[in-house]
């Protein structure tokens, strides 16, 4: 890749979670994560609203956007988009399990055609200059992950793929729902870390059931990086660790409170332009960990964040309900 350490640390593309409002909430705790969209489908980026759906600030960077399909003419004309977009990366989805990507031919049942993904890669490999990463699983239901995992990692890195990026995990199509592929196949880290041993210069990033910046850590002995998920999103306070711990270098801000005054604009301006503040204060809702008021600052959102009339003086309200257990102790 072109710039190696953007794959030491990233946060996770999540439907449904990782928005624009939601990674801009994210960025003011950390400078070098690299931050995903959600999956668009490559549908969705030639025939949809293609500016709401790809459109982010500045501030965000560094962004990459996630695509999901099977056709290579499509995700290459999807990937020279996302660059034109100003997006630092295009990854291809290879281990989303929902019923939604099996019915279009794409995401975890692409680990079943290594051939195509190849072809994929190379497609986008062709069409732009940044760089072209695929986001997998280690196999699908009754495959052996030896030989799975082998398999799509040789066809990617055949055709030129940057990194790959590994959620140590099977989906299992068939059986398993969405929300249980993310639990309940066991964890393999090792296999993702044989696949390193076999592709020394290659880039590879390891995700799946890692809840801590310390296991994060653990696991850079053995790989590029590490890819968190719903630890980042539900326990956001965690990626103020990310910079010092991960990168050498103070974050941009330490202190929960801090980073809740300087989220204060960005809700103002959304509103201001016709926006819901549950939009983006359903992001915020893990930002105080084990401090008074956190279940307060919580409920206060929780109760009137969805009014249609909410404004800017409900996330201050609810700030308050830490502020002033904090005031109190110092």
């Amino acid at each position: 890749m072109s710039d190696f350490n953007s794959i030491r640390f990233s946060v996770a593309p999540m439907m449904e979670w990782t928005d624009r409002h939601c990674r801009s909430f994210h960025r003011l705790m950390t400078r070098h994560a690299l931050l995903y969209t959600e999956m668009v489908t490559t549908g969705a980026i030639l025939h949809g609203p293609r500016e709401r759906l790809l459109s982010f600030s500045s501030t965000e960077h560094p962004v990459a956007l996630q695509i999901g399909g099977s056709d290579p003419g499509d995700v290459a004309t999807a990937a020279r988009i996302g660059e034109d977009a100003g997006y630092v990366e295009i990854n291809l989805n290879v281990g989303c399990p929902s019923d939604r990507v099996q019915n279009g031919r794409f995401g975890a049942c692409l680990m079943a055609e290594p051939a195509l993904v190849g072809e994929l890669v190379n497609a986008m490999k062709a069409a732009v200059r940044i760089p072209v990463t695929v986001k997998c699983r280690i196999g699908v239901d009754d495959q052996d992950p030896e030989q799975s995992l082998d398999a799509l990692a040789d066809a990617a890195v055949s055709a030129g793929v940057d990194a790959l990026i590994v959620h140590a995990r099977k989906a299992w199509l068939k059986g398993l729902s969405p929300r249980e592929n993310r639990d309940i196949p066991p964890l393999d880290y090792g296999r993702v870390y044989r696949l390193k041993q076999r592709f020394p210069a290659l880039p590879i990033a390891i995700n799946g059931g890692i809840t801590t910046i310390e296991e994060a850590q653990g696991h850079l002995a053995h790989v590029d990086g590490v890819m968190l998920g719903r630890a980042a999103y539900h326990e956001p306070w965690r990626l103020m660790q990310v910079d010092p711990d991960l990168f050498g270098e103070p974050a941009p801000l330490s202190d929960p409170l801090d980073v809740a005054e300087a989220f204060e604009p960005y809700i103002a301006r959304h509103i201001e332009a016709g926006g819901k503040l549950s939009h983006v204060a359903r992001h915020t809702l893990g930002l105080f960990h084990a401090v008074p008021g956190a279940r307060q600052f919580r409920r206060m959102l929780a109760e009137n964040g969805h009014r249609p009339d909410a404004g800017v003086e409900v996330w201050r309200a609810a700030v308050e309900c830490v502020r002033r257990p904090a005031a109190r102790a110092a």
